[in-house]
């Protein structure tokens, strides 16, 4: 049985060897919290983390999408998540999703960083690590 010291050892030692993943968590994390709004240019670097190991393909389509994103219309969604009460998860997900490349998994991105006590990155390995086989439609914004 896994217990917290294990837990805690185990977290430790994926932030020593993920050195530039964890580098760009905490700094992309304090920029949101700090100034409570995304730039297009956040997306690409969270596109950047999210995708780095993926296939070159993947992480061009997903840019590609985001690049067409209004500088103006990030700034609003964003501004209006982040200033949303906790426990407004589904639209918090719902609006994130409205930008141009930004799925659910990367809303989860985008949140997990902003409030890493309250939200994490919605992954399907994770899923199926902990939970099995993921459901149908698992990745649709759902409406409470």
């Amino acid at each position: 049985m896994v217990d917290k010291k294990d837990i805690l050892k185990w977290s430790k030692k994926y932030d020593k060897d993920q050195g530039w993943w964890i580098q760009k968590e905490n700094e992309l994390g304090a920029k949101f919290r700090k100034n409570k709004v995304l730039t297009r240019d956040d997306l690409v670097q969270i596109v950047e983390w999210k995708f780095k190991n993926a296939s070159e393909d993947k992480k061009k389509h997903v840019l590609e999408a985001v690049a067409k994103n209004d500088e103006a219309v990030v700034a609003r969604i964003s501004s209006q998540v982040f200033n949303v009460p906790t426990g407004e998860d589904a639209y918090r997900i719902n609006s994130l999703t409205m930008l141009n490349g930004v799925s659910p998994i990367l809303a989860s991105v985008i949140l997990a960083f902003f409030d890493p006590k309250q939200y994490g990155v919605f992954d399907v390995n994770v899923w199926r690590a902990l939970l099995g086989n993921e459901p149908p439609n698992l990745y649709s914004p759902q409406t409470t």
